[in-house]
Protein backbone atom coordinates (compact mmCIF):
# COMPACT_ATOMS: atom_id res chain seq x y z
CA UNK A 1 0.00 0.00 0.00
CA UNK A 2 2.79 2.38 0.93
CA UNK A 3 4.60 1.49 -2.28
CA UNK A 4 1.51 2.31 -4.34
CA UNK A 5 1.13 5.67 -2.64
CA UNK A 6 4.78 6.45 -3.27
CA UNK A 7 4.37 5.54 -6.93
CA UNK A 8 1.32 7.81 -7.29
CA UNK A 9 3.14 10.61 -5.47
CA UNK A 10 6.10 10.25 -7.81
CA UNK A 11 3.82 10.30 -10.85
CA UNK A 12 2.05 13.38 -9.51
CA UNK A 13 5.33 15.15 -8.94
CA UNK A 14 6.52 14.28 -12.41
CA UNK A 15 3.25 15.51 -13.91
CA UNK A 16 3.52 18.84 -12.08
CA UNK A 17 7.11 19.24 -13.19
CA UNK A 18 6.22 18.65 -16.84
CA UNK A 19 3.27 21.02 -16.56
CA UNK A 20 5.45 23.78 -15.13
CA UNK A 21 7.99 23.36 -17.91
CA UNK A 22 5.26 23.54 -20.53
CA UNK A 23 3.80 26.66 -18.92
CA UNK A 24 7.22 28.30 -18.76
CA UNK A 25 7.52 27.96 -22.51
CA UNK A 26 3.92 28.93 -23.25
CA UNK A 27 3.49 31.71 -20.67
CA UNK A 28 6.87 32.94 -19.35
CA UNK A 29 7.17 35.20 -16.30
CA UNK A 30 6.48 38.91 -16.83
CA UNK A 31 5.35 41.80 -14.63
CA UNK A 32 2.72 42.85 -17.16
CA UNK A 33 0.53 40.21 -18.78
CA UNK A 34 -2.39 40.27 -21.19
CA UNK A 35 -4.60 37.20 -21.17
CA UNK A 36 -5.00 35.91 -24.70
CA UNK A 37 -5.93 32.58 -26.24
CA UNK A 38 -2.45 31.16 -25.57
CA UNK A 39 -2.84 31.71 -21.81
CA UNK A 40 -6.51 30.84 -21.33
CA UNK A 41 -8.05 27.41 -20.80
CA UNK A 42 -11.68 26.47 -20.48
CA UNK A 43 -13.55 23.33 -19.41
CA UNK A 44 -17.04 22.51 -18.16
CA UNK A 45 -17.54 22.59 -14.40
CA UNK A 46 -19.30 19.81 -12.47
CA UNK A 47 -22.50 21.78 -12.84
CA UNK A 48 -21.84 21.97 -16.58
CA UNK A 49 -21.39 18.19 -16.83
CA UNK A 50 -24.61 17.66 -14.87
CA UNK A 51 -26.35 20.08 -17.20
CA UNK A 52 -25.08 18.09 -20.18
CA UNK A 53 -26.35 14.88 -18.62
CA UNK A 54 -29.80 16.42 -18.23
CA UNK A 55 -29.76 17.41 -21.89
CA UNK A 56 -28.90 13.84 -22.92
CA UNK A 57 -31.71 12.43 -20.77
CA UNK A 58 -34.17 14.91 -22.28
CA UNK A 59 -33.10 13.92 -25.76
CA UNK A 60 -33.62 10.22 -24.95
CA UNK A 61 -37.07 10.97 -23.54
CA UNK A 62 -38.01 13.02 -26.57
CA UNK A 63 -36.81 10.26 -28.87
CA UNK A 64 -38.65 7.44 -27.05
CA UNK A 65 -41.93 9.30 -26.64
CA UNK A 66 -41.69 11.37 -29.84
CA UNK A 67 -42.55 14.47 -27.86
CA UNK A 68 -41.83 17.64 -29.83
CA UNK A 69 -42.01 19.84 -26.75
CA UNK A 70 -39.21 17.88 -25.10
CA UNK A 71 -37.24 18.09 -28.34
CA UNK A 72 -37.65 21.86 -28.40
CA UNK A 73 -36.51 22.17 -24.81
CA UNK A 74 -33.53 19.92 -25.54
CA UNK A 75 -32.42 21.96 -28.54
CA UNK A 76 -32.82 25.15 -26.56
CA UNK A 77 -30.58 23.84 -23.80
CA UNK A 78 -28.03 22.54 -26.31
CA UNK A 79 -27.81 25.92 -27.98
CA UNK A 80 -27.35 27.54 -24.56
CA UNK A 81 -24.60 25.05 -23.70
CA UNK A 82 -22.87 25.82 -27.01
CA UNK A 83 -22.95 29.58 -26.51
CA UNK A 84 -21.88 29.75 -22.86
CA UNK A 85 -18.16 28.93 -23.30
CA UNK A 86 -17.84 31.81 -25.74
CA UNK A 87 -19.13 34.26 -23.13
CA UNK A 88 -17.05 32.74 -20.32
CA UNK A 89 -13.91 32.89 -22.44
CA UNK A 90 -14.63 36.47 -23.53
CA UNK A 91 -15.02 37.50 -19.89
CA UNK A 92 -11.27 36.94 -19.36
CA UNK A 93 -9.87 37.40 -22.84
CA UNK A 94 -7.84 40.60 -23.17
CA UNK A 95 -7.68 41.17 -19.41
CA UNK A 96 -4.49 43.01 -18.42
CA UNK A 97 -2.64 42.36 -15.18
CA UNK A 98 0.31 44.34 -13.85
CA UNK A 99 2.34 43.87 -10.69
CA UNK A 100 2.47 47.22 -8.83
CA UNK A 101 3.96 46.59 -5.42
CA UNK A 102 5.33 43.87 -3.20
CA UNK A 103 6.09 44.70 0.43
CA UNK A 104 8.44 42.87 2.81
CA UNK A 105 6.76 40.73 5.43
CA UNK A 106 7.68 38.75 8.51
CA UNK A 107 7.76 34.96 8.39
CA UNK A 108 4.48 33.49 9.56
CA UNK A 109 2.40 36.33 8.13
CA UNK A 110 0.60 36.79 4.84
CA UNK A 111 2.59 38.46 2.09
CA UNK A 112 0.58 40.71 -0.18
CA UNK A 113 1.06 41.71 -3.78
CA UNK A 114 -0.70 44.74 -5.18
CA UNK A 115 -1.98 44.18 -8.73
CA UNK A 116 -3.66 46.48 -11.20
CA UNK A 117 -6.23 44.75 -13.39
CA UNK A 118 -7.62 46.48 -16.46
CA UNK A 119 -9.82 45.73 -19.44
CA UNK A 120 -9.41 46.96 -23.00
CA UNK A 121 -12.34 48.67 -24.67
CA UNK A 122 -15.78 49.04 -23.13
CA UNK A 123 -16.69 45.42 -22.64
CA UNK A 124 -17.54 44.83 -18.99
CA UNK A 125 -15.98 41.96 -17.04
CA UNK A 126 -17.68 40.32 -14.07
CA UNK A 127 -17.00 37.83 -11.31
CA UNK A 128 -13.26 37.51 -11.81
CA UNK A 129 -11.29 35.74 -9.11
CA UNK A 130 -7.54 36.10 -8.58
CA UNK A 131 -5.75 33.97 -6.00
CA UNK A 132 -2.87 31.72 -5.08
CA UNK A 133 -4.32 28.23 -4.55
CA UNK A 134 -5.43 27.03 -2.11
CA UNK A 135 -5.86 30.46 -0.50
CA UNK A 136 -8.92 32.59 -0.98
CA UNK A 137 -8.28 35.46 -3.31
CA UNK A 138 -9.80 38.70 -4.48
CA UNK A 139 -12.97 39.13 -6.51
CA UNK A 140 -13.52 42.04 -8.83
CA UNK A 141 -15.91 43.36 -11.43
CA UNK A 142 -14.84 45.77 -14.11
CA UNK A 143 -18.16 47.37 -14.87
CA UNK A 144 -18.00 51.09 -14.17
CA UNK A 145 -14.23 51.49 -14.25
CA UNK A 146 -11.69 50.33 -16.77
CA UNK A 147 -9.18 49.15 -14.17
CA UNK A 148 -8.97 48.36 -10.51
CA UNK A 149 -6.36 47.51 -7.90
CA UNK A 150 -6.54 44.29 -5.93
CA UNK A 151 -4.38 42.78 -3.20
CA UNK A 152 -3.66 39.08 -3.24
CA UNK A 153 -2.23 37.35 -0.17
CA UNK A 154 0.04 34.36 0.20
CA UNK A 155 1.21 32.81 3.52
CA UNK A 156 4.98 32.67 3.95
CA UNK A 157 6.68 30.52 6.54
CA UNK A 158 10.41 30.91 5.90
CA UNK A 159 12.66 33.93 5.74
CA UNK A 160 14.69 35.05 2.73
CA UNK A 161 13.61 35.76 -0.80
CA UNK A 162 10.49 33.72 -1.54
CA UNK A 163 9.34 33.39 -5.11
CA UNK A 164 5.58 33.15 -5.38
CA UNK A 165 3.95 30.41 -7.48
CA UNK A 166 1.76 31.20 -10.45
CA UNK A 167 -1.38 33.19 -9.78
CA UNK A 168 -4.68 31.73 -10.85
CA UNK A 169 -7.11 34.01 -12.65
CA UNK A 170 -10.47 32.44 -13.29
CA UNK A 171 -14.14 33.11 -13.95
CA UNK A 172 -17.33 31.04 -14.16
CA UNK A 173 -19.40 33.92 -15.43
CA UNK A 174 -22.24 33.95 -16.49
CA UNK A 175 -23.95 30.70 -15.34
CA UNK A 176 -21.16 28.68 -13.73
CA UNK A 177 -21.35 25.86 -16.27
CA UNK A 178 -17.86 26.56 -17.64
CA UNK A 179 -14.68 27.63 -15.91
CA UNK A 180 -12.16 29.68 -17.82
CA UNK A 181 -8.77 30.12 -16.15
CA UNK A 182 -5.19 31.11 -16.61
CA UNK A 183 -2.05 30.50 -14.54
CA UNK A 184 -0.08 33.72 -14.60
CA UNK A 185 3.51 34.24 -13.46
CA UNK A 186 3.93 37.95 -12.61
CA UNK A 187 7.48 37.42 -11.39
CA UNK A 188 6.45 38.03 -7.78
CA UNK A 189 9.21 37.70 -5.21
CA UNK A 190 8.74 38.50 -1.52
CA UNK A 191 11.44 39.57 0.92
CA UNK A 192 10.58 37.74 4.14
CA UNK A 193 12.10 38.88 7.45
CA UNK A 194 12.67 36.43 10.34
CA UNK A 195 9.76 35.98 12.70
CA UNK A 196 10.39 38.19 15.78
CA UNK A 197 10.92 36.15 18.94
CA UNK A 198 11.66 37.69 22.30
CA UNK A 199 15.13 37.22 23.76
CA UNK A 200 14.77 39.36 26.87
CA UNK A 201 15.59 43.06 27.36
CA UNK A 202 17.81 44.98 24.99
CA UNK A 203 21.52 44.12 25.50
CA UNK A 204 22.65 47.64 26.41
CA UNK A 205 26.40 47.67 27.07
CA UNK A 206 26.64 43.91 26.75
CA UNK A 207 28.65 43.86 23.54
CA UNK A 208 32.43 43.82 23.63
CA UNK A 209 34.30 46.95 22.56
CA UNK A 210 35.26 47.21 18.93
CA UNK A 211 36.05 50.75 17.95
CA UNK A 212 34.77 54.04 19.26
CA UNK A 213 32.51 54.89 22.22
CA UNK A 214 34.41 52.55 24.49
CA UNK A 215 34.31 52.66 28.28
CA UNK A 216 36.83 50.82 30.40
CA UNK A 217 35.60 48.44 33.04
CA UNK A 218 37.69 46.74 35.76
CA UNK A 219 38.38 43.09 35.09
CA UNK A 220 38.98 41.31 31.87
CA UNK A 221 42.18 40.35 30.11
CA UNK A 222 43.73 43.66 29.04
CA UNK A 223 46.70 44.79 31.16
CA UNK A 224 46.03 48.36 32.34
CA UNK A 225 49.08 49.10 34.53
CA UNK A 226 50.29 48.81 38.11
CA UNK A 227 48.62 50.09 41.23
CA UNK A 228 49.79 50.25 44.83
CA UNK A 229 49.07 47.03 46.63
CA UNK A 230 46.00 47.00 48.80
CA UNK A 231 45.13 44.28 51.26
CA UNK A 232 42.80 41.83 49.61
CA UNK A 233 44.40 42.00 46.16
CA UNK A 234 44.72 38.62 44.52
CA UNK A 235 48.22 37.09 44.92
CA UNK A 236 48.03 36.13 41.24
CA UNK A 237 48.03 39.79 40.33
CA UNK A 238 50.97 40.88 42.46
CA UNK A 239 53.94 42.33 40.55
CA UNK A 240 56.54 40.01 41.99
CA UNK A 241 59.14 40.95 39.39
CA UNK A 242 59.11 44.61 40.37
CA UNK A 243 59.02 43.71 44.06
CA UNK A 244 62.11 41.51 43.61
CA UNK A 245 63.83 44.50 41.97
CA UNK A 246 63.57 46.46 45.19
CA UNK A 247 60.46 48.43 44.40
CA UNK A 248 57.33 48.61 46.50
CA UNK A 249 54.69 45.97 46.25
CA UNK A 250 52.28 46.62 43.38
CA UNK A 251 49.27 44.84 41.95
CA UNK A 252 48.62 44.41 38.25
CA UNK A 253 45.39 45.99 37.09
CA UNK A 254 43.33 44.52 34.28
CA UNK A 255 40.35 45.97 32.51
CA UNK A 256 38.14 45.38 29.54
CA UNK A 257 36.53 47.71 27.06
CA UNK A 258 32.75 47.96 26.88
CA UNK A 259 30.94 49.64 24.02
CA UNK A 260 28.24 51.86 25.45
CA UNK A 261 26.30 51.81 22.18
CA UNK A 262 23.57 49.25 21.61
CA UNK A 263 24.90 46.45 19.47
CA UNK A 264 22.70 43.58 18.42
CA UNK A 265 25.50 41.11 18.36
CA UNK A 266 25.40 37.59 16.98
CA UNK A 267 27.78 36.45 19.73
CA UNK A 268 25.42 37.51 22.50
CA UNK A 269 23.13 34.64 21.51
CA UNK A 270 25.74 31.91 21.44
CA UNK A 271 24.40 28.40 22.00
CA UNK A 272 21.22 28.91 19.98
CA UNK A 273 20.59 27.69 16.46
CA UNK A 274 20.87 30.02 13.49
CA UNK A 275 17.16 30.66 12.99
CA UNK A 276 16.52 31.32 16.68
CA UNK A 277 19.38 33.84 16.77
CA UNK A 278 18.00 35.66 13.73
CA UNK A 279 14.49 35.74 15.23
CA UNK A 280 15.85 37.13 18.52
CA UNK A 281 17.93 39.79 16.74
CA UNK A 282 14.87 40.74 14.71
CA UNK A 283 12.86 41.23 17.91
CA UNK A 284 15.62 43.36 19.44
CA UNK A 285 15.81 45.52 16.32
CA UNK A 286 12.07 46.22 16.41
CA UNK A 287 12.18 46.89 20.14
CA UNK A 288 15.13 49.30 19.80
CA UNK A 289 13.35 51.13 17.02
CA UNK A 290 10.22 51.49 19.16
CA UNK A 291 12.27 52.80 22.10
CA UNK A 292 14.25 55.13 19.82
CA UNK A 293 17.60 53.66 20.92
CA UNK A 294 20.24 53.83 18.21
CA UNK A 295 21.39 50.30 17.49
CA UNK A 296 23.84 48.48 15.28
CA UNK A 297 24.03 44.93 14.02
CA UNK A 298 26.92 42.52 14.05
CA UNK A 299 26.63 39.32 12.10
CA UNK A 300 29.41 37.07 10.83
CA UNK A 301 30.70 38.95 7.81
CA UNK A 302 28.34 41.93 8.24
CA UNK A 303 28.48 45.01 10.45
CA UNK A 304 25.88 47.79 10.30
CA UNK A 305 26.81 50.84 12.35
CA UNK A 306 24.34 52.13 14.96
CA UNK A 307 21.60 54.42 13.69
CA UNK A 308 17.83 54.88 13.79
CA UNK A 309 14.98 55.30 11.36
CA UNK A 310 12.94 53.32 8.85
CA UNK A 311 15.79 53.02 6.34
CA UNK A 312 18.17 51.73 9.01
CA UNK A 313 15.57 49.25 10.26
CA UNK A 314 15.05 48.06 6.70
CA UNK A 315 18.80 47.50 6.25
CA UNK A 316 19.02 45.53 9.48
CA UNK A 317 15.98 43.38 8.76
CA UNK A 318 17.16 42.74 5.21
CA UNK A 319 20.55 41.58 6.49
CA UNK A 320 18.78 39.21 8.87
CA UNK A 321 16.44 37.94 6.16
CA UNK A 322 19.25 37.19 3.72
CA UNK A 323 21.63 35.65 6.23
CA UNK A 324 22.82 32.25 4.92
CA UNK A 325 20.85 29.26 6.15
CA UNK A 326 24.06 27.70 7.37
CA UNK A 327 26.15 30.15 9.39
CA UNK A 328 29.59 30.79 7.88
CA UNK A 329 32.49 28.87 9.34
CA UNK A 330 33.60 30.59 12.53
CA UNK A 331 30.16 32.09 12.92
CA UNK A 332 30.70 32.48 16.64
CA UNK A 333 33.12 35.35 16.37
Amino acid sequence: MAGTRAAFAALGGRWRELTERWLQRRAPAARRVTLDHSRLFILPTRAGLAFLMVVIILWLLGTNYENNLVFALTFLLVSLFAVLPVHTFANLSGLQLRLCEVRPVFAGDYAEALLRVGRPGNRIRERIEIFWPPEQGAWLDLVDRGEEEVRVALPVVRRGRVRAPRLRVQSRFPLGLFRCWSRVDLDVEFLVYPQPKSAGPLPLGAATADGESVQKRAGGDDFAGLATYRPGDSPRHLAWKQYAGGRDLYSKRYESGVDTRLWLDWDLLAGRDVETRLCNLCHWALQAEREQSAYGLRLPGTVIQPALGPDHLRRVLTALALFPIHAPAGGDR
